[in-house]
C-alpha cells in the first residue's frame, strides 16, 4: 500500500433503529483503519435515535445532521456531496462492522482502478445480535469478480449491500443513487457494472447483517416494485424479458403462502411461456399448502 492511505468516507443513513444504531456506529469507530471520515445522518427518525447519536457525537467527534425525512437514496446523495474521501462505504444504520473491514478492502482496491466495488461475506444475525443456525449462513461464499452480466443474469451471488466499497470517481461517472429507487444497493451495482468496472468480493466476512422485523426485504410488494423499475432501466438487453420473468417467478415462489392476494397478482403477470418449474412449484404453494407468516 501506497504511504498515502487513501481517506474512506463511511456513510450512516439512520431512520428509527434506536436499538441498533450505537452498535452500528461503533463498530466504524472500533476500525483498524487509520483514516474514516464518518458521516451519520438522521432522516427524520420517530424514535430515540438522535438522542443516542447525539452522546456519542459528544464522546467521538464525528459529522452528524439531521434533517426531515428525504429517503434513503437522496439521504446518501447529500452525504457523498460532503464527503471528501475517494472510497465511499454506505452502511446500514442496524449492521455492524468487523473491525479490519476498511482495512481489508482499500488494501485490495489498492492498484486496481477497474474494481468499482469490492464487497465481502457476512454473517447474518437476528434482532438481538444473535448468530442464525449455520444452515442459514452464507459465511464461506468464494472470490467472485462481477461484471454486468454477471449481475443482471444472476450467474453469480450477489455482493452484500452492508459490505460494499464504492470507488468515488465510478460513483460521481454514473450520477449517484436515484433518488426515484429507493433500493439502492442492486442499482448502483448495475450502473456502476454497465460503466465498465467490476464488483469484485472477497471470501472475507466483513460484517453482521441483522435480519429483523423492520428490514425492507420484508416487505414484498415494495421491493417488486423497486426491482422491477431497476431492471426496466436496463430493458434493451436482449435477456430483459428473461431476468423479469424469472424475477417474478421467483417472487411468486416466495409469496404464494406467505401472501396470497399478492402472489395473484405475480402471477397474472407472468405469461404462459415464461412459466417454469417455480411457477408450478408455486401454484402447489398457492392453492395445496397452509399460509406461513411473512
Amino acid at each position: 500500500m501506497s504511504l498515502q492511505q487513501p481517506l474512506v468516507t463511511v456513510i450512516i443513513a439512520s431512520y428509527n433503529h434506536g436499538p441498533y444504531i450505537e452498535q452500528s456506529i461503533l463498530s466504524v469507530l472500533g476500525q483498524t483503519y487509520p483514516n474514516i471520515e464518518l458521516l451519520v445522518v438522521d432522516d427524520g427518525s420517530k424514535d430515540d435515535s438522535v438522542e443516542r447519536i447525539q452522546r456519542l457525537q459528544a464522546e467521538h467527534g464525528f459529522d452528524f445532521q439531521v434533517q426531515q425525512n428525504q429517503g434513503l437514496t437522496n439521504t446518501l446523495n447529500g452525504a457523498i456531496a460532503r464527503a471528501k474521501g475517494s472510497l465511499v462505504a454506505p452502511f446500514g444504520s442496524d449492521d455492524i462492522m468487523l473491525p479490519e473491514r476498511i482495512a481489508t478492502q482499500v488494501a485490495y482496491m489498492e492498484g486496481k482502478p477497474k474494481v468499482g466495488i469490492c464487497a465481502g461475506n457476512i454473517e447474518l444475525i437476528d434482532g438481538d445480535g444473535k448468530p442464525y443456525p449455520e444452515k442459514k449462513q452464507r459465511r464461506d461464499l468464494p472470490f467472485r469478480s462481477l461484471d454486468f452480466d454477471d449481475l443482471f443474469l444472476d450467474r453469480k451471488p450477489f455482493p452484500p449491500a452492508p459490505t460494499l466499497m464504492i470507488r468515488r470517481q465510478a460513483l460521481e461517472e454514473v450520477g449517484g443513487f436515484d433518488p426515484l429507487i429507493p433500493l439502492e444497493d442492486l442499482l448502483i451495482e448495475l450502473k456502476i457494472t454497465h460503466a465498465g468496472y467490476t464488483i469484485d468480493v472477497l471470501n472475507v466476512v466483513m460484517a453482521r447483517y441483522r435480519q429483523h422485523a423492520t428490514n425492507t426485504y420484508k416487505n414484498h410488494r415494495y421491493m417488486i416494485q423497486n426491482i422491477l423499475k431497476t431492471y426496466g432501466l436496463f430493458s434493451d438487453h436482449p435477456a430483459y424479458d428473461q431476468v423479469r420473468y424469472n424475477f417474478l417467478n421467483s417472487m411468486f415462489l416466495k409469496t404464494a403462502d406467505r401472501d396470497r392476494p399478492l402472489a395473484r397478482e405475480i402471477f397474472k403477470q407472468i405469461p404462459l411461456k415464461f412459466w417454469g418449474r417455480k411457477t408450478l412449484r408455486g401454484l402447489v404453494r398457492l392453492y395445496l399448502a397452509p399460509q406461513r407468516s411473512s
